[in-house]
Formats: structure tokens, sequence, C-alpha cells
């Protein structure tokens, strides 16, 4: 059954990405949920992953702008009181969801860190061994200082020079990484990332496909 959410507030982030937060309504949630958000004709919805944690009296999204959304345009003009169509939450993608006590590596593109924060708000003494984050320019990486505190958090920038990060993809990092033996691993953003880490892994890593976890936010320009 869809939910009529009061919108608390809506805060842009960077020039394109804005975090939308509405009353929850006592809906539960794991992180790495989604829930379809719907436009104002009640007709058009898109799949937005919660990023708040699952003890937060609200849920906030993290929304990338589209010059071609309907829903995200229709949604960055929103403001405190109005009435949005949220449906109930889904998925399959949950972080540290039925893994036990084994190691966690995240790896995220843009808005794809958003069931990352999920997870580590909800879970904070359950981090991942670390957190690769790949951006195009440093504005575009969000909740940079929670990360830092929350994990061992690095940070890839494709387009901007002149930061102490690495500049790069994520896949320039994966050679880094201690594959500890029952590590699992959560790819959430962009296909081409996704593809490109879990070709790597199950190639030169020699990680079995069923402890690499993914969900495609974004499809790369053909």
């Amino acid at each position: 059954m869809d939910e009529l959410c009061s919108v608390v507030s809506l805060e842009w982030r960077t020039s394109k990405v804005f975090e939308l937060t509405v009353e929850r309504n006592g809906v539960e949630f794991t992180p790495g949920d989604s829930f379809a958000i719907f436009a104002g004709d009640g007709n058009e919805s898109r799949p937005y992953s919660v990023a708040s944690g699952t003890d937060e009296p609200t849920l906030r999204f993290l929304i990338q702008q589209l010059p071609d959304g309907i829903v995200s345009n229709y949604l960055s003009e929103l403001r405190p009181g109005d009435k949005i169509r949220l449906s109930e939450p889904f998925g399959w993608f949950h972080p540290g969801k039925n893994t036990s006590d084994e190691p966690l590596v995240f790896i995220a593109t843009g808005t794809g860190i958003a069931p990352f924060l999920s997870y580590l708000r909800a879970y904070p003494d359950k981090g991942p061994v670390v957190c690769l984050y790949g951006v195009r320019y440093f504005e575009d990486a969000l909740d940079l200082d929670f990360l830092k505190s929350s994990c061992d958090v690095r940070l890839v920038i494709s387009r901007e020079d002149g930061h102490i990060y690495h500049k790069g993809r994520v896949t320039d990092l994966l050679p880094s990484l201690d594959l500890l033996a029952g590590t699992h691993f959560y790819l959430c953003g962009l296909d081409a990332m996704i593809d490109d880490v879990s070709a790597w892994l199950e190639g030169t890593g020699g990680i079995d496909f069923s402890h690499i976890h993914r969900e495609v936010f974004f499809h790369a320009p053909s």
C-alpha cells in the first residue's frame, strides 16, 4: 500500500543533487531498500534508495536532478509541507544482511553511496573493511565527513585535479584491497563501474560471484 508523506525539507547538496527528507509515518525498512516516489500526476515514479538510518524519524533520499527527469524535476521543486506518494519499501540489495560476521567491502559511485550511508547509520559498529567511493568532482562526495568518521573511506575523483585524493577510477584501487577470506563485496552506482569491478574481483581477485552483490543506479551512455 502506498503512503502519502509530508515533505520535511529539501536541501541542495551539490549543483545537481538534492536531499529530500519526508515524514516516515512509522514505515519499517532495511538498509538498502528503495521506495518508488511518484510525480505529481500519480503515474510516473522512480525508485530511490533510502539514505537514512533505521532509527531516524524521517526518510532521506539523495536525488540527482536529470535534465529530462520527469520525477526528479518535480521533486526538486517541492517545499516543506507538500505531500508526495511513496510505495512500500522494496529491494534485494541489503549490505551486510545474512553475511554473519564476514568482512564487508563497499564500492560506490555518485549517489550510489546512499544504501551504504543507511547501513552505516543503522549499524555504526559493523562498518566495512573499506569503502571505495568514486565521484566526478570533489563536490559530488556526499557526506564525506560522516563516511570518514564511520569507516576507512578512500575517495577517487575522476575529473578534477588539485586534491589529496586519487584521481582516476575506483578500479585503480582494487589491487590495494586485502582480499580476506569470506569477504562480501557490495557494489552500487554506475553500471560500467559495477561490471568492471565484478570482472576484476572474479578474475584477478578470485572472488566467488556469490560474494559480489550488485545494485545499478545509473547506466553509462552508449
